[in-house]
Order: structure tokens, then sequence, then C-alpha cells
């Protein structure tokens, strides 16, 4: 095991660092790939499309994603947040129409990339990123409700939530030709699995992942008693699943829905994997993201996978934080992790075949639950109501809507928060009756907006008081309210009122200072 030297780069350009291990990395790269494997199958059948496609996805991210990444240690992959606008477009579109809409939309993040725009797709409020994850946590929950008791999700989130209370009794109804209830079983082994693991687990055995014992859990239960619920349906010959792309597809962006949703995927894709790359930056100490980097990357494997018609992809913080936490320092254990992940797929499929649906539905139960992030709530609080708002409409809008229409939404409301806040004028004003003295104080951005509130702040003042205005407080004024300030100042003169006007550095805030000289000596 000997280490090598490289370069030393201090971002995500460099393709390794100076000292590394290869069999460090091979160790993480198995953490990962325990990690990837049920998530890929399970986000595949909650996106309605066949577990092998999640699987093509799991291995483009590795081996291509992983190699040209900007961020060495993110897991690229088939990721939660996405699962319900590919329902939608595999519904409305069918598969072949998800793969003119991923190779579309891997343009767009390819061309974003090299034209720098990879902070720019950072610059989306927390409060709608949260809401935006809250929003599509609510509908894998509702969705996977019923997938976990061998169930149809229903046609939108509306519904999935509403007829909750109908899958509930079917699991524990043993009524009907299906043994609901049989899957509801093995759901909710596999999610208690999961929490005991998480919490007792045995400290030599903390790199083995949860997902993947509470999975094997279920699946041992399931072969134990022979229980007849449905199991994951994977081909012997992977290749034949493979539907690639075809040129005379690009006719069909002609149909501007989906146009759109090529769109959604490049925006939500995007927005997920620069935050999540953003994120693991923060846990180690090695070299950091290169974000139009890993945009070029994203948007290249997308392009892949629509190519191979399988999921679209993005960086993610679950499998790239265990791949931190396994001890990985280079983009290896993420390029090895999709060589395992493709080497099982091609040799051993019939193991994935014994594997319950219901169970890798719990898994993505408590997922979704997990994306509705409650601290991220109180986080919010602590800056005001306003972003408690935002992040509320925004899930409401993305469950009661769509996706890009509840992120559309709350994009919307930060930008008038931001008005707001730009244009937002106080006026403070104390009478000091024993001197015969009135103190005005201008507070925040005094701007042509506030010309009615600020004159008629100025004509409520009494006329035989000594007024001192203070602009001293102000972030910001304008040529409109400095004309208003020194008309009413020389009026004042002229009637014979005393007026002093603190003007401390108020040129420097006033958007044409030579314009703002005439006004004031």
């Amino acid at each position: 095991m000997a280490d090598r030297g490289r370069p030393k780069k201090v971002d995500g350009t460099q393709f390794l660092p100076e000292k590394y291990s290869i069999g460090n990395e091979l160790l993480s790269s198995i953490v990962v790939f325990l990690v990837a494997l049920p998530l890929c199958m399970g986000i595949a059948l909650a996106s309605g499309v066949p577990p092998a496609l999640g699987l093509i996805s799991g291995v483009v991210g590795g081996l291509v994603v992983g190699f040209l990444s900007g961020s060495p240690l993110q897991v690229s992959g088939p990721a939660a947040g996405l699962a319900v606008i590919v329902w939608e477009i595999v519904q409305k579109h069918g598969i072949d129409g998800l793969a003119v809409a991923l190779v579309l939309a891997g343009i767009i993040q390819a061309a974003a990339g090299a034209f720098g725009f990879g902070q720019v797709f950072r610059a989306i409020t927390p409060a709608v990123i949260y809401g935006m994850l809250a929003g599509i946590g609510v509908l894998i929950f509702a969705s996977q409700f019923h997938m976990m008791v061998d169930d149809v999700p229903r046609s939108n989130g509306i519904q999935n939530l509403l007829s909750i209370p109908e899958a509930i009794y079917k699991g524990v109804s043993s009524d009907g030709d299906q043994a609901h209830h049989l899957a509801a079983i093995i759901g909710l082994l596999t999610i208690g699995s999961l929490l005991l693991w998480k919490r007792f687990h045995p400290k030599r055995l903390s790199l083995l992942p949860a997902p993947l014992v509470a999975v094997v859990v279920g699946t041992s239960a399931a072969a134990l008693f022979q229980f007849p619920v449905l199991f994951v349906e994977i081909p012997h010959d992977m290749l034949s699943t493979i539907q690639f792309f075809k040129f005379s597809d690009l006719n069909r962006l002609g149909d501007w829905a989906l146009v759109v949703s090529a769109l959604t995927i490049a925006f939500v894709a995007s927005a997920e994997t620069l935050l999540s790359a953003a994120a693991v930056d923060q846990m180690h100490n090695g070299v950091r993201t290169n974000y139009d980097r890993e945009l070029i990357a994203q948007g290249v494997g997308n392009t892949l996978c629509g190519v191979f018609g399988a999921l679209p992809m993005t960086g993610v913080i679950v499998r790239s934080s265990a791949n931190v936490q396994a001890g990985a320092k280079t983009r290896l254990s993420a390029i090895f992790h999709g060589l395992w992940i493709l080497v099982v797929v091609l040799l051993f499929p019939e193991l994935l075949s014994i594997i319950p649906r219901a169970s890798l539905a719990a898994i993505l139960v408590y997922t979704g639950y997990k994306l509705v992030d409650w601290k991220q709530i109180q986080l919010l609080k602590k800056y005001g109501r306003f972003p408690v708002v935002i992040y509320a409409v925004t899930l409401v809008g993305i469950v009661a809507t769509d996706l890009l229409t509840g992120v559309i939404v709350g994009v919307v409301l930060s930008l008038i928060k931001v008005l707001w806040a730009a244009s937002h004028l106080e006026i403070e004003v104390k009478h000091n009756v024993n001197v015969g003295r009135v103190e005005m104080t201008l507070l925040g951005s005094a701007t042509f907006l506030r010309l009615p509130q600020l004159s008629e702040a100025l004509e409520d003042l009494p006329r035989d008081a000594e007024v001192h205005i203070n602009l001293n407080r102000l972030r910001y004024i304008d040529h409109a309210c400095i004309e208003l300030l020194s008309n009413w100042e020389n009026q004042r003169k002229s009637d014979g009122g005393h007026l002093v006007m603190e003007r401390k550095d108020l040129l420097d805030r006033c958007l044409d200072s030579s314009y703002g000289r005439q006004y004031i000596p």
C-alpha cells in the first residue's frame, strides 16, 4: 500500500492529491456502494421506472461523473429529489420522453458550467431550498407509503396524502387478493431495523450502512416466511434493458411541456448538486469544489444517462457523507463504487431479485420523512417570520401543483422580500417638549418609492420647533429623497424655522453624488 505524489492544487480540478492510499479508497468505495445499491433501485421504483435504470445511472455517476467531478469526494447517482419530476414525465411522455428531456437537461448543465454559471446556480435563498426539499420529501413519503404495502401510488401528491388512511387500512387488514398486510410487515420491519441500527450498532460495524442492514433484514424475513409479496424485477441480461436514445426523438422537443421538464431537471439537479458539494466541503479539509467543473461533469453524466434511457442524477449528500466518513481522500472511491454496481448488475442480478419492493419503499418513506427537516424550520425562525413563510409556501406549492411552480413561487416571494428590504424606510420622531426640539431619524433606504411616506412625516413636524434630522443611519438615499429634503430645508428656513440636518457620508449613499451636490452644500 504505497503513497503517491501528485501536484497539489486548491480545488477539484486536480485528479489526485499528493498522498493517497489505494486500499483506503477501495474500502471507502465498498461502503458507498453498499449505501448506493438499495437507493438506486428504490429511487427508480419511486420514479415509476424499472430498478435497472436506477442502477445504470449509479454506474454512470461513479465511472463517468466521479472521474470528471469538480468535487472529488462527492458521490453522484439517482436522487430522491428528482423522483417526483421523473414520475410526472414518465406518466405524460413515457421513458422515451424522459430520455429526450434528460439529454437536453444535461446539455444545459454542461453549458452553464462552461460559461461559468456554477456560482449563479447556488444563488438561491436557503428558505426556498429547504422548502423544495421538504416538498419533495412529502411527495416521496406519500407515494412510497402506498408502495410499502404493495399498493399503487395515486396520480398526484394530494391524492397520495389523502389516501394514506386507505393504505394504512390495507396494511392492517388481511382482506383482499393481495397480501398488503404482509408487505406492511416487511416495510415496518425494514424501518425498525434501520432506526435500531442507527442508534445501537456496534462501533466496530459503524461503517456498515443502516439502509443496507434494513434491506437485508426485510429480505431475510420475506425469504424465511415465504411471504407472497412483490419483489424487485431485475433482468438477467442488464444490457437488454438499455433503450438507447434515438436522434429521431429530438422532434419531440417541439413539445413545450417536455422542454419545461428538461429545464426543471437542469435547475433542480444543479441546485441539489452544488448545495451538496458545499456541504461536503464543510466535512473535510481537502481540496475545495470547483463548481463550474462539477456542473460540467453533471451535465455530461445526465446527457449519457439520457442516451442510455436511464434516470437523471445529482450529487447526493447521503452517499457523499458516507464517502467522507469512510475515510475517502480522492475521487477513486466514487469511481470504484460505480464499478462495483456494474459488477453486481452484470454478474449477480439474481441477488437483487430477492429484495421485496416493500423494503425499498420503506427506505424511501424514511428518506422522505428526513427531507422534511424540522431543525431547518427552527433555524429559519431566527431570521424572522418571512423566511418561514417562504419555506411553507414553497412546500405547499410543490405538493399542491408541481415542483417547478412551487420553486418559482418561493423565488418570487424571496425577490419581493429583497425589494421590500431594499426600499424599506423607518422614520423615528422624538419630541422633547421641554426644550422645544424634535429629532427625526431615518433608517433603512430612502428611495423614490418612499417619497409619500417621507413627505407626510416632514409635513407633520411642528413648525415652531427646532428640528434635527439624522441621516447617518441610512443605508442608501437616492436623488429624489435628497431633493425633497433640500426643498423642505429651504422652505423651512424661509419660514423662519430652525433646522439642523446631519449629513455625514450622505453623498456616498446617493446614486449620483454629482447630482446630490446640487442640493447639499
